[in-house]
């Protein structure tokens, strides 16, 4: 080979060594040419100790403690078999180990927010079945998101799913229910008057009283340990162009959650007080067991990812609305947390390990304060 030859070949490979790490580097830079950005390790989440996931499949949602706090009740589209998937939720019990799944509902039309009674023997519930025997119809995809208000009712059966007792018979939406702890009062949420109001009604469906007044969303309430106050979601739109079209959705059955704020108001309905002001969907709140300070999810701290969605993060913040703090970091999708009834564990849904899109499973936590 001629030696000028070489020469030139050398340097023109070290042009192209120089040329391919400019570009490699160029790409780390500006990640937008490079594809989707890894993803993120798992980033420490100290309140957080020997995290297990209880559910591998599905989607599965509002799990909440039996009294004795060894079981669970939860939402879920994944039958005991492990293998049937459904297209809308039904209600199940397992182990806090996830073992001896079981449902309770009638496996009937479309059911929601499952609660135990105390003394761990019934299960509280929402379902259409009585409507349709089929999952309700899922709404078009809109540029925001909406919930459904299906012509829901309360019932309550026994641990084994028979002895179906219906709570609730007013047409339209029956649902969101939940039990003060002492189990004497039932919250619920309620469009039996025109709006999407609280309610409260004894444990056999008697004396129903109206807690909430403000035009808009009430909902997903819960009482405190005490069984003195309740906590809960809300949107009381102000202009009269939000007034309105929250009432015409309202008249479609349809509700848009993008804005909701965390609210605490005595259990008669008295001394409502407004907790988070961050303009965000602040949803699923619960007290913790000091009944001083409230977790719920947010997706206020935390930007919309590459795909322009945004996230949802536990969050815990003092009743007066101050000192709030981000719980968890990890996941798309972290939500509806529960404090067990000793206050050692918590539980919640989130799509943290998710294999398929739109999954969501039940995860259970030690507490550490």
């Amino acid at each position: 080979m001629h030696p000028t030859f070489s020469i030139q070949l050398f340097k023109a490979s070290i042009r192209l060594v120089l040329l391919l790490s400019l570009l490699a580097s160029f790409l780390v830079w500006n990640p937008a040419w490079a594809g989707d950005p890894p993803k993120k390790g798992n980033q420490p989440e100290p309140h957080l100790a020997n995290i297990r996931q209880l559910t591998f499949s599905g989607k599965n949602a509002e799990a909440y403690f039996s009294p004795d706090g060894y079981k669970l009740v939860y939402q879920s589209t994944l039958e005991p078999d492990g293998k049937t998937l459904r297209s809308c939720y039904q209600i199940y019990t397992m182990n806090l180990d996830g073992s001896s799944v079981r449902r309770v509902s009638t496996g009937l039309g479309g059911t929601t927010c499952g609660y135990f009674f105390p003394g761990n023997r019934r299960i509280l519930y929402s379902s259409t079945h009585l409507t349709n025997s089929y999952c309700p119809p899922q709404l078009p995809r809109t540029e925001h998101y909406r919930w459904a208000l299906d012509n829901y009712d309360i019932f309550s059966a026994n641990v084994a799913g028979t002895d179906l007792q219906r709570l609730t018979s007013a047409p339209g939406y029956d649902a969101e229910a939940t039990i003060s702890p002492n189990g004497r009062t039932i919250v619920f949420t309620s469009t039996r008057d025109g709006d999407l109001d609280l309610y409260s009604m004894d444990i056999d469906g008697t004396d129903i009283r109206r807690l909430t007044e403000e035009v808009g969303y009430d909902g997903g309430a819960f009482f405190s340990p005490d069984n003195k106050r309740i906590v809960y979601r809300a949107h009381h739109p102000k202009a009269e162009a939000e007034v309105k079209a929250y009432r015409e959705l309202l008249a479609q059955n349809q509700v848009e959650p993008s804005n909701l704020e965390i609210f605490i108001m005595n259990a008669d309905g008295s001394n409502k007080t407004q907790v988070t002001h961050n303009g965000r969907s602040n949803f699923a709140p619960f007290f913790l067991p000091d009944g001083k300070r409230i977790i719920y999810s947010s997706n206020v701290s935390t930007p919309p990812d590459h795909q322009g969605r945004p996230s949802f993060h536990l969050h815990v913040i003092n009743e007066d609305g101050t000192h709030p703090e981000q719980i968890t970091f990890n996941g798309h999708f972290n939500s509806f947390p529960m404090f067990s009834p000793d206050g050692k564990q918590v539980v919640w849904s989130s799509d943290r390990n998710a294999v398929n899109p739109k999954e969501f499973n039940i995860f259970l936590a030690d507490w550490v304060p």
